[in-house]
């Protein structure tokens, strides 16, 4: 049959590995970014948060992997991780992280205009002006890292219980 593709699928290449000056330069922005974020006063929970969910909208495994780790390594615990998914339908989450959120959802997501606004209003009423921006830098950050691993298949690796 025409256009479909028998056999095991092909290899992807890792784009990180085959353009290191580029994935590296995505490094460079990403600790740029935590430094904002850091300088804004954002809580390194609320950065693992976004990184979280950002990467749930955009189904990256390999970076689900590894920001739940870094999460726990924060101090977020097991059950809001576990909720994370559903956060507007539970009170576990802080009004300036509800915001950040909702503003991370926007960025990944921003041909939705009505919800990008709503998310812009809500930003303004629980964030500084610091803030909205690091929260933004950080989504967009994630977004690219999410679409190097998925592009490339990162393999999700099975850690050893302990």
């Amino acid at each position: 049959m025409s256009g479909t593709v028998a056999g095991p699928v092909s290899r992807r290449v890792f784009v990180d590995k085959q353009s290191p000056s580029a994935y590296h330069a995505l490094i460079e922005t990403s600790d740029a970014v935590r430094a904002v974020a850091s300088d804004a006063g954002l809580d390194r929970t609320i950065v693992e948060l976004i990184n979280l969910r950002v990467s749930q909208i955009n189904n990256c495994a390999y970076c689900l992997s590894v920001h739940t780790r870094a999460a726990l390594r924060a101090g977020e615990t097991t059950q809001r991780l576990g909720v994370l998914a559903a956060w507007r339908d539970t009170e576990l989450f802080t009004t300036q992280e509800r915001a950040a959120l909702a503003l991370a959802e926007a960025t990944t997501e921003p041909a939705n205009a009505v919800a990008q606004e709503s998310a812009y209003d809500a930003a303004r009423q629980a964030l500084t002006d610091d803030e909205i921006s690091a929260v933004i830098w950080v989504a967009i950050t994630i977004n690219a890292f999410n679409r190097v691993s998925i592009m490339s298949k990162h393999p999700v690796r099975g850690i050893p219980q302990q």
